[in-house]
C-alpha cells in the first residue's frame, strides 16, 4: 500500500513537472495557451471600460469671452473643459426657473388644474388672468420656454403651503443637488439682495434637469401652443433660447435676464456622442459666446477611449 502511495505521488509530481516545463516554453517563445474554460470567462467577462476623456490639443488657446463667469463640462467624464470664475457668485435671473420647475415637477401632477390669483409680477409675462384655469403642464411650458414670471408665480402660488413654503421647497432641493452657492428668494429669478448662484451649481442642476423627460422635451420645443381648459384663451410661446434649431446638437436649457444680472444661458449640447453643458454668466452676449465655446470645444478637445483590464 505504502508503495503504491509513492508511485501514484511520484506520477503526480512527474505530470505537474511537465505541465510546468511545457507552459514556460509557451511563456518563453511568445505564445501562452490557457485551458478553454478559463479562457472562455476571460472573454466573457467585461473589461472595466471608462467614459472617453476628452483632450485638449497642444496648439489650441482659450476663448475671452466677456461672462462674468462660465463653465462648461464634458457630463460622461465630468472634465471640465472651460471654466471662467465658475465658483463666483453671481445673479441668476431666469436661469432660477430651471430649480422652479422642478419643485413643481416634484409637487403636481401635470394635468392639474390651478386657478390664476392676483398677479403682481414684472418683466416677461405669457399673459395669464385673474380666475383663469390652467393646467400645470401648460403653466411649466410658459414657465421655460417663454421664462414667463407670471406662470412661476401662480405655480408657487398654488403651493401647498403657499408661496414661501415653495420658496422654502426650492432652497431645498438647491440643497438637496449640492448647489452650496446658490440660494433663492423668488420663483421668477428677479433680483434680490440674497438671489444668487454660480456657474458651477447651474451645470449641477441642468445636469440633474435633463434627465427629466418631461423638462427636457419643455426647454427644447421651439413653439409651445396650447389653451386655458375651456379652449377660449390661446397661447403660442416662441422659445427665448436662440440656439435652438440654430445650432447642431443644442436641445435646452434656459435663459436669463435683467439688467444688473445682464445676459445669462445654461446650454446643453450632445454632439458625436459627446455631451456638453456650458453655463454662462453675466455676459454681454449669451448666445454668441455660447456659439465661440461650442465651436472651440468640439474644435479643439479630441475623445480619447480609456480602457484597463
Amino acid at each position: 500500500m505504502k508503495l503504491r502511495k509513492e508511485k501514484t505521488h511520484f506520477l503526480y509530481l512527474l505530470i505537474l513537472a511537465f505541465v510546468f516545463v511545457s507552459t514556460s516554453a509557451m511563456a518563453i517563445s511568445g505564445q501562452v495557451v490557457v485551458p478553454d474554460q478559463v479562457s472562455n470567462y476571460l472573454i466573457k467577462k467585461p473589461s472595466k471600460i471608462f467614459p472617453p476623456n476628452p483632450v485638449l490639443a497642444a496648439d489650441s488657446s482659450f476663448p475671452i469671452l466677456s461672462a462674468q463667469g462660465a463653465l462648461a463640462v464634458d457630463l460622461d467624464s465630468g472634465i471640465s473643459l472651460y471654466e471662467k470664475k465658475p465658483d463666483t457668485k453671481l445673479l441668476p435671473a431666469s436661469t432660477t426657473k430651471i430649480v422652479t420647475a422642478l419643485v413643481a415637477l416634484d409637487s403636481y401632477p401635470l394635468d392639474q388644474i390651478v386657478t390664476v390669483g392676483k398677479i403682481n409680477v414684472v418683466g416677461q409675462k405669457m399673459g395669464l388672468f385673474q380666475g383663469e384655469q390652467i393646467t400645470v403642464e401648460n403653466l411649466l411650458y410658459g414657465l421655460l420656454v417663454f421664462s414667463a414670471n407670471d406662470a412661476a408665480e401662480v405655480l408657487a402660488a398654488n403651493y401647498p403651503g403657499g408661496y414661501e413654503v415653495f420658496i422654502e421647497a426650492m432652497n431645498a432641493k438647491a440643497q438637496d443637488l449640492s448647489m452650496p452657492n446658490s440660494y433663492f428668494q423668488n420663483a421668477t429669478g428677479l433680483d434680490g439682495s440674497s438671489q444668487i448662484t454660480t456657474a458651477e451649481d447651474l451645470i449641477r442642476v441642468s445636469e440633474v434637469a435633463m434627465k427629466n423627460p418631461e423638462f427636457a422635451k419643455m426647454v427644447g420645443t421651439k413653439v409651445a401652443s396650447f389653451t386655458d381648459t375651456t379652449g377660449k384663451i390661446k397661447y403660442k410661446l416662441k422659445n427665448i433660447n436662440e440656439l435652438l434649431g440654430t445650432v447642431p446638437g443644442v436641445s435646452g436649457v434656459k435663459t436669463g435676464w435683467t439688467e444688473n444680472a445682464r445676459e445669462n444661458l445654461v446650454t446643453y449640447i450632445e454632439r458625436d456622442g459627446h455631451k456638453v453643458m456650458i453655463a454662462v454668466l453675466g455676459s454681454q452676449d449669451r448666445f454668441g459666446e455660447t456659439r465661440e465655446l461650442i465651436d472651440w470645444i468640439f474644435g479643439s478637445y479630441i475623445w480619447q477611449e480609456v480602457k484597463l483590464p
